[in-house]
């Protein structure tokens, strides 16, 4: 039950994070854009771009949380055991609520794990130029791994979640539900639903979705406080 509850959670933070992705990934969704030549500068033509792009982004998510989930689960079976874990899930926890606190706009706290990794992205970024401007859709695929990994507070949050799952299959389950619940938000970035990207900028929907998250947290940290 928690493991489907987990990655229910996962999906809800990257539907409600939709106004953050908007923030992030719009000069992604710029350079992408000038990328894709222009006889592809339609709809069936730029679809092709963006399923690869977002295919690569989140098999960048997926990587990152099965290494970080089987990190800790090797880890914690040559430590503390269980209590790793359950300290995790209590981490977790704290950044599912201040995920949610930052999502309504009420606080602005995981704003730093960004800080963080922004010493990070410029040596990877010039990485991802090499694959622009594209000359096949496939090229899309390398570009949008690269991008995967933008410093962003979401990801560094839920990669967390992922080190609390103890596997790595579990912590790549995670990721993956996150990474498939920013899709609507990424093919609005794209151009192919404007009216999707209104829909998921109105102040309502994040509102609710950050309300859940952060019930959801308070959730997760009664069961890591239990595990105890």
């Amino acid at each position: 039950m928690t493991a489907t509850l987990d990655l229910l959670g996962a999906l809800l933070v990257g539907l409600a994070g939709a106004g953050h992705c908007i923030g992030m990934c719009g000069g992604v969704s710029a350079a992408l854009s000038m990328a894709i030549p222009v006889e592809k500068q339609h709809f069936w033509g730029r679809l092709g771009y963006l399923l690869n792009y977002n295919l690569g982004r989140i098999l960048s998510y997926v990587i990152a949380g099965a290494l970080v989930g089987g990190l800790l689960a090797t880890t914690s079976e040559l430590g503390a055991g269980k209590h790793a874990i359950a300290g995790l899930r209590l981490v977790a926890a704290f950044l599912m609520i201040a995920l949610g606190l930052y999502l309504a706009g009420w606080w602005q706290g995981v704003l730093l794990l960004e800080r963080m990794g922004a010493r990070l992205w410029p040596h990877l970024k010039p990485l991802a130029g090499k694959f622009i401007p594209f000359t096949s859709a496939w090229q899309a695929l390398p570009f949008g791994m690269v991008w995967g990994w933008l410093p962003c507070g979401l990801v560094y949050s839920m990669l967390t979640w992922s080190a609390a799952a103890g596997s790595a299959a579990g912590g790549a389950l995670i990721m993956l539900f996150f990474g498939l619940g920013t899709l609507p938000t990424l093919f609005a970035l794209g151009g192919l639903a404007d009216r999707l990207r209104y829909w998921m900028t109105l102040r309502s929907l994040r509102l609710g979705g950050a309300l859940l998250l952060i019930a959801y947290g308070l959730h997760t940290l009664w069961i890591g406080i239990a595990s105890f």
